[in-house]
């Protein structure tokens, strides 16, 4: 299928949050997880969202429509080491949870972790948070290019026990485009939930 990604809408504080029609799948994860680069590869395009070699380069809520699907992927601020105060960390918190705990729909949240690191005690803090939500969960491990396949392996089995999910965590490589059409069918089916 030929699929478009537009940036649609950017939201900084929480009296801008709109209730949109469509359904929708956030994307979270530390700082430098590969959340704009993952972004830009379902797009096709290099610079449709921006990227940064210093981690927390996004700051705001970024709707991008995808089309002809019609449900948006929402990018969330990274979190971990970005480099900001704590007052717009605490800001950045305060935006997500209202967004999180009002949103009806909000489908999923493809939860992006880096797969060159074990499991990360802030990654799995996310996950326990959006459990008690009830938000579902689709681990995604990026960067899956650069580990050796058995270190993936065990890195997905270590996830799935972690998430006590039937699943393996998808992996996907913004890099070789390992996964991407098996994150698409996924991110489509929690879509159309």
């Amino acid at each position: 299928m030929n699929r478009t990604i537009e940036l649609v809408q950017t939201i900084y504080e929480i009296k801008q949050l709109e209730n949109f029609d469509e359904a929708q799948i956030a994307l979270a994860g530390r700082s430098n997880v590969g959340k704009s680069s993952l972004v830009n590869r379902l797009a096709g395009r290099k610079q449709l969202a921006k990227i940064s070699s210093k981690p927390g380069k996004t700051r705001s809520l970024n709707y991008y429509k995808v089309n002809p699907d019609g449900y948006f992927l929402v990018d969330l601020p990274g979190y971990g080491y970005a480099k900001c105060s704590k007052t717009e960390r605490a800001k950045w918190a305060k935006l997500i949870e209202a967004y999180m705990t009002n949103n009806p729909q909000l489908k999923a949240v493809a939860v992006l972790l880096d797969s060159r690191l074990t499991p990360q005690k802030i990654d799995m803090e996310l996950t326990s948070y959006l459990k008690s939500l009830g938000i579902p969960i689709i681990p995604v491990l990026t960067k899956a290019d650069k580990p050796k396949q058995r270190e993936l392996a065990k890195l997905q089995k270590q996830w799935k026990d972690i998430l006590q999910q039937k699943n393996d965590p998808l992996l996907f490589s913004s890099k070789t485009g390992k996964g991407e059409d098996r994150l698409w069918d996924v991110l489509g089916e929690y879509a159309k939930l």
